[in-house]
């Protein structure tokens, strides 16, 4: 049974880690403060463990988030190599640990280059998320056996515990991306409109006509259509087109 005093912990990261989805800028400035949260949580007095995040998400280039510049090093290792702790994690939805890099076969080049970086223990534990984003907390210490025992069950308990909250911080950087989709789009949209009427106005041409100019245009400079568009309606000396719009 959860002690007073471990679930008043508990309750406190909880609601710390809300506060930080409800302020953080982006998902990767959340990851970091959570891979931060992680270390201090889970090191003890004199044996510092190093924490890091890696995050997949569709059509995304992997986000690798970590307590220190040391973390965050070891951490791109996940991504190097096609064998390592946190895709085999992916994979499997549970927890991989390797008690000792030195004598383990599973991921041969990178067990190498990690135990260069002075790592002996890793331990990957999966975030549960929706879809197909996956997430693992990557542990890693420089002795070996490091997590075994209560410690692990400890990091799987705090995984499980903060796992709403990153669910929560990739749902809101999915709408905030969204949205700035759509304004990006209704912005372009309204400035190829606006160039393709003056292009009517100048030539006395239909609106196909004229977008027919605009895209020839964009062709013979190699140069995106809304860019050409752009200069079309800059040329005008009305400064840059601006679309409202509340997202």
């Amino acid at each position: 049974m959860v002690s007073e005093s471990t679930a008043k912990t508990d309750t406190s990261i909880t609601e710390h880690l809300h506060e930080l989805v409800l302020n953080s800028s982006d998902v990767e400035d959340f990851l970091n403060e959570l891979a931060q949260v992680s270390a201090r949580n889970l090191s003890e007095p004199g044996d510092e463990m190093l924490c890091a995040i890696t995050l997949l998400r569709q059509r995304k280039t992997a986000t690798v988030a970590s307590s220190s510049q040391q973390a965050k090093s070891i951490g791109r290792l996940e991504h190097s190599f096609t064998e390592t702790p946190s895709l085999t994690a992916f994979t499997v939805q549970e927890t991989v640990h390797a008690p000792d890099l030195e004598g383990d076969s599973r991921w041969p080049e990178y067990s190498t280059a990690v135990v260069a970086q002075g790592v002996r223990s890793v331990a990957a534990l999966p975030f549960r998320l929706e879809g197909e984003t996956k997430a693992a907390l990557l542990l890693y210490s420089g002795r070996a056996h490091r997590f075994e025992g209560r410690v692990l069950e400890f990091a799987e308990d705090f995984v499980s515990q903060t796992s709403l909250a990153l669910r929560l911080a990739v749902r809101f950087a999915h709408y905030s991306e969204t949205a700035a989709n759509l304004r990006a789009t209704l912005e372009s949209r309204t400035v190829i409109d606006m160039a393709v009427g003056i292009i009517m106005a100048q030539n006395r041409c239909s609106q196909e006509d004229a977008f027919a100019i605009l895209k020839t245009a964009s062709s013979t400079r190699n140069t995106k259509l809304h860019e050409v568009a752009a200069a079309v309606v800059n040329a005008l000396g009305q400064g840059p087109a601006r679309t409202h719009y509340d997202g």
